[in-house]
């Protein structure tokens, strides 16, 4: 039992510092995109340490960034800690890995309500977006980790969908990919390289530097592909067995292509006057192709059926 608890509790310090370590190498890379290395840590320091609440004041001290940065590392060991209990019971007991799902949700929702407590104006010079990508990118970090301590634990959560989790995040990957290339093509056509992530980073993540605008908004465009592409793998499983779902895989990927229309229309309507309307179209119709694509090519008994099917109606 003694053992068991020490391995629990070298596997949650481990897990908590990669995750201190992926946010605090996150946010050195924005701050030095925005040309303020140690803005963030320095901000929050200042803020717990020293009660500052207006970011324009801060001026950027040791003090203040070895604090946070300790505080920050307990804080991500502790949870790490606790997340290695809960994984070390879900080994015995798999459907308590939901309570390891519930305490991640959690932990984002804290540090949002921490930075929210600070201020609005604290909320603001953080960047929504930021907090949640690095965040998200330390979560995923530390899981990889105590995935490997206990690699059994995946089979028996997952079972035959772990491949359809890596097909949607292949998927998902191709399609960001060939919509990214597709706009860096266009842009590079017009003399203005990067143009249309500067646009709908600015647009869509009220960034207004160059190089952040096209960092943060690649991350999340990245991050909904991949999010779509799992939705679309589900969908193509369960045509495995019920042909059918192919109709729901086009109404799908119908729908996301809507949806970012009436995004961009909602937060910044100037962005559609800026970028041609067809480019848009264009572009997200490449990237459901390239992603039905390597899922037909992957399913090739589907691709099969169906076009037998088609013949037979012909």
């Amino acid at each position: 039992m003694a053992q068991a608890q020490r391995s629990v509790l070298k596997e949650g310090i481990v897990a908590g510092l990669i995750g201190a370590s992926v946010v605090a190498m996150w946010f050195l890379l924005l701050d030095v995109a925005r040309g303020r290395p140690l803005f963030t840590p320095g901000l929050l320091g200042a803020a717990v340490f020293q009660g500052l609440t207006d970011p324009s004041t801060l001026r950027i001290t040791t003090g203040p960034v070895l604090g946070y940065t300790i505080l920050h590392g307990l804080a991500f060991i502790a949870f790490g800690v606790v997340a290695a209990s809960i994984m070390a019971v879900s080994e015995r007991e798999p459907a308590l890995f939901v309570g390891f799902v519930i305490l991640f949700a959690c932990f984002e929702v804290f540090f949002f309500g921490v930075v929210g407590a600070l201020g609005r104006s604290m909320l603001g010079a953080l960047v929504w977006w930021a907090i949640l990508v690095g965040n998200l990118l330390a979560s995923v970090a530390m899981l990889w980790y105590l995935v490997r301590a206990h690699r059994a634990l995946p089979r028996a959560l997952v079972g035959g969908w772990g491949g359809v989790l890596r097909e949607g995040v292949v998927a998902g990957l191709i399609g960001a990919a060939v919509v990214a290339l597709w706009f860096l093509a266009i842009d590079a056509i017009q003399g203005e390289p990067l143009r249309t992530p500067k646009l709908l980073g600015a647009a869509m993540l009220r960034q207004t530097g160059a190089l952040p605008a096209v960092l943060g908004y690649t991350a999340v465009h990245g991050l909904a592909f991949v999010v779509v592409g799992i939705v679309g793998a589900a969908l193509i499983a369960g045509a495995e067995r019920q042909p059918l779902f192919v109709f729901a895989l086009v109404i799908f990927f119908t729908a996301f292509e809507v949806f970012f229309f009436g995004a961009v229309v909602i937060l910044a309507k100037w962005v559609l006057d800026e970028l041609a309307g067809w480019t848009v179209f264009v572009g997200n119709l490449l990237a459901a192709a390239g992603m039905l694509g390597y899922f037909f090519t992957v399913h090739r008994g589907l691709a099969h059926r169906l076009t037998a099917a088609w013949a037979d109606e012909d």
